[in-house]
């Protein structure tokens, strides 16, 4: 079955491998006017040629799924419709076109727009000797792990080693973890109050204090995390070497990453957690009680599952604050993430806030119709001391909407119905009857009434 749009990706990744049309095409058995049709998405892929496109570029056929280039768009769509560069209406179809047909250009220009920003938001961003691009610690973290596909095999394969070293069952692992800790490295584990901090290792003592705040799953976490630190920090090195990161704090970022991924894989080995998740059906709260871990790492560990040939649903996954802030982000299901400004209003991540303890499930379609599965619930940590508010956050996932039917939330729910209409965010959305925009599109002119209100609080041309 041809994937739509699949021929912007072939493009990018032909491109990547600095093959030409005619080298492609010959090894593919097609001739090169063929080839360059489907690139321009002027003739349809056929299962058999899917195949062999994916052993010619070396890669599965999930990757050839388009995500990057709708990443790409919804970048530059984002950067073309900021007011600050004073920019007339870019056509839809050259963005589409600047995406699929000069892909190292558009990077570009996302690159010199972050520099940009950083720029005009912290003046001392200027002054890199290097001369390197301009990136946040924070994004640039975010940037490698989206690289990556959030999926780290030589990571998993440390977790499985020293998992099968412990041999503990989830009930019994933060036992294992603090023997491990004590008999191998020598370091004792303490529990106790702590003023301003969870977890706090002192390696002349050898001596590992966790907050009695920290609740179960968490010590876990911890220990997991310290663990990791001690026995898997040459894997880690490894990975992040070749990133070469900006500046140490990216780096130090990065590195902390890498650690908590090595630190899940280790309590969710991968195949018994990708087992336990097509059998419980995705229900994250079930998948959690029965690893011993808390909500949101169950979750974050669903978006892991990335391994050729063992691949697990493709899920997308974000974490924000009531302020609307996004600290976690990752989208290997295709979501478009804004990356730029806020999100939509009516998206259940916003909602979920008001029901906490509950999962909220919402069927969200985008303007280009593209739909997903999406479900989100509140996470609160620990507060440190009395008075001081708990943080609280909403952990949100969601998957395309054709896989529905892979995941327990979805039960009992009427999909073409139960569809709610959703944007980008409110400059990138041209829904003109949304009646939760917070302020108009930046493309259309407005439709400025005194003798008439309308339910919808901004009113637009749309032929523009």
């Amino acid at each position: 079955m041809a994937r739509p749009l699949i021929g912007r990706t072939i493009r990018r990744l032909r491109m990547d491998r600095r093959l030409t049309q005619q080298a492609l095409a010959a090894r593919l058995g097609i001739s090169a006017s063929y080839l360059n049709l489907i690139e321009h998405d002027q003739r349809a892929v056929t299962a058999s040629l899917l195949i062999k496109l994916g052993e010619q570029l070396s890669v599965d056929l999930a990757a050839l799924s388009g995500q990057q280039e709708r990443q790409m768009e919804t970048g530059l769509r984002e950067v073309l419709s900021d007011p600050m560069l004073g920019l007339e209406e870019v056509p839809e179809n050259e963005v589409t076109t600047l995406a699929a047909s000069a892909p190292h250009a558009a990077r570009a220009m996302l690159a010199l727009y972050r520099a940009w920003r950083v720029a005009k938001e912290d003046a001392s961003g200027l002054a890199l000797p290097t001369g390197r691009r301009i990136l946040l610690p924070n994004e640039e973290a975010r940037d490698f792990f989206h690289e990556h596909v959030n999926h780290f095999p030589a990571l998993e394969a440390v977790a499985e080693r020293i998992g099968a070293e412990l041999r503990a069952a989830p009930s019994e692992m933060n036992h294992a973890l603090a023997e491990r800790l004590r008999r191998t490295h020598g370091v004792a584990v303490a529990v106790g109050r702590m003023e301003h901090a969870l977890r706090r290792y002192d390696p002349q003592l050898r001596r590992l204090d966790l907050s009695e705040s920290l609740p179960r799953e968490s010590r876990g976490f911890q220990m997991a995390f310290q663990l990791m630190l001690l026995e898997a920090r040459d894997a880690v090195e490894a990975v992040l070497a070749p990133a070469e990161p900006s500046t140490p704090e990216a780096a130090t970022l990065i590195r902390i990453g890498l650690l908590n991924y090595a630190a899940a894989a280790l309590l969710m080995p991968y195949a018994l957690f990708l087992n336990a998740a097509r059998e419980l059906r995705h229900e994250v709260e079930a998948l959690a009680a029965r690893f011993g871990v808390s909500f949101e790492q169950a979750a974050h560990r669903l978006c892991t599952l990335q391994r050729d040939g063992t691949r697990g649903v493709p899920f997308f996954f974000l974490r924000v604050d009531p302020a609307g802030n996004v600290d976690k982000r990752f989208s290997a299901a295709g979501f478009p993430f804004a990356r730029f400004g806020g999100s939509c209003p009516k998206w259940i991540v916003h909602r979920a806030f008001a029901h906490p303890g509950a999962t909220q499930v919402q069927v969200a379609q985008l303007p280009d119709g593209a739909t997903f599965l999406t479900f989100a619930r509140v996470v609160a940590g620990p507060a440190t001391r009395w008075g001081e508010p708990a943080p609280m956050h909403v952990v949100a996932m969601g998957c395309d909407i054709g896989r529905a039917s892979e995941i327990a939330y979805a039960d009992g729910i009427e999909i073409p119905r139960a569809a709610v209409g959703i944007g980008l965010s409110c400059r990138l959305c041209s829904r003109e009857d949304c009646q939760s925009r917070a302020f108009p599109p930046l493309e259309h002119r407005l439709k400025l009434d005194p003798n008439e209100a309308s339910a919808a609080p901004w009113r637009f041309e749309t032929g523009r």
